[in-house]
């Protein structure tokens, strides 16, 4: 689950994580009330989208004009600022071209920047550990500086059985060529960041670009914060936070139903049973030609019902010009997905190709089930033939 910088700020701040002052708005009259509470001359407006790149972005309705964060002078250049960006569409390079609606700003007072740096944790899965990352190179995708510059790049992976410790702070306030006090601002604010981290079961927290004023504080001037959705039960004041304005409807909906969902960009929709084989039937439908249009893991343990409406969500994508199902039946049974997929297609009134392949548990059951729907539905002996089949049938169809 992903959250809003301002949310990420406010968690932060409660585990000793410096942030300038600011608060959020809905209205430009929100807006300049808020800028009238924080100390001037220079105020910042930032719109408010589960995306990052705001500052670069455009707005669909000013191609031209200024991004998403907006450098101001007065509670009344704030309200302007956000009457030009409230209900307006931002694009950036995260968003796609649909870009997204902002709903919301955040205003906040302006400080004097004399270093941009860049600071994250995260869950690195080679080591299974709690990995930082820091950076000279802030204010920049860490992905660009990665690609053109990595010796700028320090990693730093903590035992979990010790938990990050003031030498390891300090160690890294150091590679960020930190001086004076400085260094010890920098081990609160990192310590901060790796106790809200572990207490809050993020997968991501991200601060760039983490800043170094004038008179030498560290200050986080934006905020990212993911979280695990296993590990939200813990934590509902987090959860209360989501916005499902942000997220993909149709991820959404397969959420409840207990459906592991993600639209792609492809036109062969895909229902599997089990995350690997998803990801490698994605991988052979692009081998033989195709684009794969989601992800959809129906899990081990589905229901007829639970695979009529994967099926379902899958038709509701109108990119879609042919679906494979592809179930190897071992906790599931064949003969389940058989019935599902046919249910679902007589529904709907299934228009696009249909390709099938079933093994495991109740096979033949599952294959005499799809041949006696009466459906025009493709079988296939094994994931090979079913994705060169899929593949075959959307390029004629079309």
């Amino acid at each position: 689950m992903n959250i809003h910088e301002y949310q990420a700020k406010s968690l932060l701040q409660k585990f000793g994580v410096s942030v300038p002052k600011g608060g959020i708005a809905y209205t430009p009259q929100e807006a300049e009330k808020v800028a009238k509470t924080l100390a001037g001359p220079v105020y910042v407006v930032k719109a408010q989208i589960h995306a990052g790149g705001r500052g670069a972005g455009k707005f669909k309705n000013d191609p031209q004009g200024k991004g998403g964060v907006r450098l101001v002078k007065s509670p009344a250049e704030a309200a302007s600022a956000a009457q030009a960006m409230l209900g307006q569409i931002l694009v950036t390079k995260q968003t796609g071209p649909k870009g997204r609606e902002v709903k919301r700003i955040y205003v906040e007072e302006g400080c004097d920047i004399k270093r941009e740096l860049y600071l994250g944790l995260l869950i690195d899965r080679k080591t299974g550990r709690v990995t930082v990352m820091a950076s000279t190179e802030g204010g920049m995708d860490i992905e660009d500086v990665a690609h053109k510059t990595p010796e700028k790049i320090v990693k730093l992976a903590i035992d979990p059985a010790t938990g990050m410790q003031g030498f390891h702070a300090r160690r890294l306030a150091y590679a960020l060529k930190l001086e004076g006090k400085q260094v010890n601002a920098a081990v609160r604010f990192i310590l901060g960041m790796y106790h809200a981290f572990t207490s809050l079961d993020a997968s991501v927290v991200e601060i760039n670009p983490l800043v170094i004023t004038g008179t030498g504080d560290v200050l986080a001037l934006d905020a990212k914060m993911n979280f695990d959705d296993n590990a939200l039960f813990r934590h509902a004041d987090i959860e209360e936070m989501r916005d499902e304005a942000e997220e993909d409807p149709t991820e959404l909906e397969a959420a409840k139903h207990s459906l592991n969902y993600v639209k792609l960009d492809g036109n062969i929709g895909c229902m599997v049973n089990g995350a690997g084989l998803a990801m490698a039937t994605m991988d052979i439908i692009k081998l033989y030609g195709g684009d794969p249009a989601n992800f959809l893991d129906v899990g081990g343990g589905a229901t007829k019902e639970r695979v009529a409406t994967a099926f379902k969500l899958i038709l509701s994508d109108p990119n879609v010009e042919g679906i494979l199902v592809n179930i190897f039946g071992g906790i599931m049974r064949c003969d389940v997905i058989a019935e599902g997929v046919v249910a679902a297609a007589r529904e709907v009134s299934l228009q696009v190709p249909l390709v099938v392949r079933l093994a495991g548990t109740n096979v033949k059951l599952g294959q005499k089930i799809l041949a006696e729907s009466g459906l025009a539905i493709l079988s296939a002996d094994d994931l090979a033939d079913a994705a060169a089949k899929v593949v075959k049938a959307v390029k004629e169809a079309a």
